[in-house]
């Protein structure tokens, strides 16, 4: 890889998000629709790259619109077993402190266990206890903000 694309790439971090958003309506001719700081960043990165060096061969253009097409009728919903799959095992202690209480649950087949009774899930104890809507496995910091953990 060229000297002048390596550093191209590597200022792209340093730029402010308004000269991101632009540097992407000079690559691409239009406004970004995600304008999430690190996606563009990610992508900008890629399309100079790809402006450079080409892109996808056709052939590999074609095999991603084959595996696009079977996966059109697929569901993108997590199914029941999903979730179970992603449920801590069995006997795992998960404690969170909440406006100065201690909180523990207890993972085990089927649910959680708090306070001697049991729940199907995490997010039925954090509205338990905080008195809202919360989503359990990021309550219980098992999942980091903002994405799913897999």
């Amino acid at each position: 890889m060229d000297q002048s694309i390596l550093n191209e790439i590597a200022r792209l971090p340093k730029l402010p998000h308004a000269e991101l958003k632009e540097r992407w309506r000079d690559l691409f001719g239009a406004e970004p629709k995600v304008t999430e700081r690190r996606y563009l960043i990610r992508r900008l990165a890629y399309r100079i790259q790809e402006l450079r060096y080409g892109g996808l061969s056709e052939a590999t253009r074609a095999r991603l619109r084959e595996i696009a097409e079977a996966d059109q009728g697929s569901s993108t919903r997590m199914t029941r077993r999903d979730r179970e799959r992603e449920s801590p095992i069995p006997g795992t202690r998960l404690v969170r402190e909440w406006q100065g209480e201690r909180h523990e649950v207890t993972a085990v087949r089927g649910g959680f266990e708090y306070r001697g009774a049991t729940y199907r899930s995490l997010s039925a104890i954090a509205r338990k206890i905080t008195g809202t809507q919360w989503n359990g496995p990021a309550f219980f910091g098992l999942r980091t903000r903002g994405r799913k953990e897999r």
